[in-house]
């Protein structure tokens, strides 16, 4: 895409919960770029010293801000602990599941910022197709 491109981010420390009594900090990136209007990734930094990146469907985070949704691999839905609005993560790979919550609140946020970059409904408007389909075809 052309110079036009733009990226929302946002650092958030979630919640990796290893049972309902004990979890660990995990500093994540939230990202959103123009360039790919479908989809969030999101960045954890583990201890391992090499993140972790997952990629699924804005409108999935989004439906999941409200109701459970998802399935499979990627499982979403609010809740409270204590007092607190989370949003709940659960994350399936061939190397393990996890379950982390965020503050509803702030990923919230996140997307209506996303939302002012581009609507829901005019991602194909900001997709360079034609550019895109030349550049294959060249």
């Amino acid at each position: 895409m052309d110079s036009r491109t733009s990226v929302v981010e946002h650092e958030l420390e979630l919640k990796l919960v290893l049972s309902p009594e004990r979890s660990v900090p995990v500093p994540a990136r939230f990202s959103y770029s123009s360039h790919d209007p479908y989809a969030v990734h999101i960045t954890f930094h583990l201890d391992t010293g090499t993140p972790v990146t997952w990629v699924f469907a804005r409108e999935l985070l989004v439906e999941g801000t409200f109701r459970p949704c998802g399935q499979g691999d990627v499982r979403i839905w609010p809740t409270c602990n204590g007092r607190q609005s989370v949003l709940c993560l659960a994350l399936t790979s061939p190397g393990g599941d996890a379950l982390l919550e965020a503050p509803l609140p702030a990923v919230a946020a996140w997307l209506e910022r996303c939302h002012r970059l581009v609507p829901p409904g005019s991602e194909l408007t900001v997709l360079d197709l034609d550019g895109s389909l030349a550049d294959l075809l060249a």
